[in-house]
Formats: C-alpha cells, sequence, structure tokens
C-alpha cells in the first residue's frame, strides 16, 4: 500500500526548472558517444527481430511502448527515484537494499548482467569528472564488491549530486533507453535513419507520460510486467548471429 508521505516524497523536487549546466550534464551522459556501452544491448529486441516480430515501424513502436511502460516505470526509473531520495540523505543502507532489488526484479541473467556492467562504466565514467566525495565512495563499494552496481542506482545518485530533478533524470533516463532501442532497431533490422527519427517522435509523449506516472509511484510498485521481453533476452544467447550483447 502506498503512504501518503511517500508520494509526496517522491513528488518533492520533480519539476524544479533546470540550470543550463544541468541540461548540459544529462546531455552528455546520454550521448552516444558516452563510453558506458548503453547502446550495444538489445534487451531482447534482437531475438524478436531475428523472430520476424519487429520488421515495421509500427511493430518497433509498439515494443518500445512495451519496454518503456511494463518495464522501465516499474522497473528502473522506480529505482532510480527512490535512489534519488536515499542519495539526498546519504541513506547507504537504502542504497544497499535498491542494488539489490534493482537485481532481483531482472529475471534474465542477460538484463541483469547488462544492468550491472553498464553501471560499473558508468560510475567509472563520471566519478572524475565531478569532485563529490559519495560518488567516490560509491564507486569503491563496487570495486570492493561490497555492492553490484546496478546502473540504475547509481544514475539516481549521480543526477542528485549534480542538482538534477528527479523528474527529469528519470524523463531523459526513459528517453535515452528507447532512443537506444530505436538506433539499434535502424541498424538490425535495417530501418532507414528517417523510419527511427519517426519512430522517436512518435514515442516522446509516451516518454513524457511514462515520466509523470512514475512520480505517483513508490516501491511499492516496483514489479516486473515485461516477461515477454525478459524471456526474449534468456534466448538472446541461442540466437544463429548476434550484433548486441542482450
Amino acid at each position: 500500500m502506498k503512504r501518503q508521505s511517500d508520494v509526496l516524497n517522491n513528488r518533492s523536487n520533480t519539476v524544479d526548472t533546470l540550470t543550463d549546466l544541468s541540461i548540459l550534464h544529462l546531455l552528455q551522459v546520454h550521448d552516444s558517444a558516452f563510453p558506458i556501452g548503453s547502446y550495444t544491448h538489445s534487451y531482447g529486441m534482437e531475438t524478436y527481430i531475428q523472430r520476424d516480430l519487429i520488421r515495421t515501424k509500427e511493430q518497433l513502436i509498439q515494443f518500445c511502448k512495451a519496454y518503456l511502460m511494463q518495464n522501465l516505470v516499474y522497473g528502473d526509473a522506480i529505482i532510480i527515484q527512490e535512489s534519488f531520495h536515499a542519495a539526498v540523505s546519504k541513506d547507504e543502507t537504502r542504497l544497499k537494499k535498491l542494488d539489490e532489488l534493482c537485481g532481483a526484479m531482472k529475471l534474465a541473467k542477460e538484463s541483469r548482467d547488462a544492468s550491472v556492467n553498464v553501471g560499473k562504466q558508468f560510475i567509472r565514467t563520471v566519478a572524475p569528472l565531478v569532485e563529490n566525495p559519495f560518488i567516490e565512495q560509491w564507486k569503491g563499494k563496487i570495486e570492493r564488491e561490497e555492492v553490484k552496481g546496478h546502473y540504475a542506482v547509481l544514475y539516481g545518485i549521480y543526477c542528485e549530486a549534480f542538482g538534477i530533478n528527479v523528474y527529469h533524470a528519470i524523463m531523459t533516463f526513459m528517453y535515452a533507453s528507447i532512443s537506444g532501442l530505436v538506433q539499434n532497431a535502424v541498424r538490425s533490422v535495417p530501418f532507414g535513419q528517417t523510419t527511427g527519427v519517426q519512430a522517436i517522435h512518435e514515442l516522446l509523449a509516451y516518454v513524457e507520460q511514462a515520466a509523470k506516472k512514475v512520480i505517483d509511484l513508490t516501491i511499492d510498485d516496483l514489479a516486473n510486467n515485461a516477461l515477454g521481453i525478459e524471456l526474449a533476452s534468456m534466448k538472446h544467447e541461442f540466437l544463429f548471429s548476434r550484433l548486441f550483447i542482450s
């Protein structure tokens, strides 16, 4: 059951105006050239493509909507939100628990490995960019294997450290995730770049809708409703040929 105080806390600091520098920080970490490896993962989509389930723009959009609304909204986005608020109070116990939950909700080993691999590379890349003792502390915990280092948890910590409000943190995370899927589909179906641009444009409203939905959710809403995508991730290693890691 949702607690009223939890919902109110989640709604705080969600729509503050971003500074120009905060916007630039977000643009940098979500750029395809930012070396964290997120664009090497298809998160089960390649299995759908090789089974001829994604051949049109409409099918691609349908997959991305499912990934957005059934996977991210009730999974990583809630973890980001909770990690952000835990980072405000430097609640290490809470953050460790969230790191465990982030792994537990990902049923496929491929999903868990992708989350940890991207997370580790993310913190190694951002740590030198900011003098923040808490980020350095979590980098050390990962190196000592005290925590796994899931991407969503580290992204929440990073955004709090840079003064990025949690709503925009979630929205840009979701946009980058969907954009990555579309760009991978452009390469592997293959689609033309125009089709990719059109697909992302049609998905923008859903990204905004999803981000607004998350703000009213709490850790009690954490769930894995994208079983088809998880199964596709599990089957990925058995594909005849693969362009992506997961």
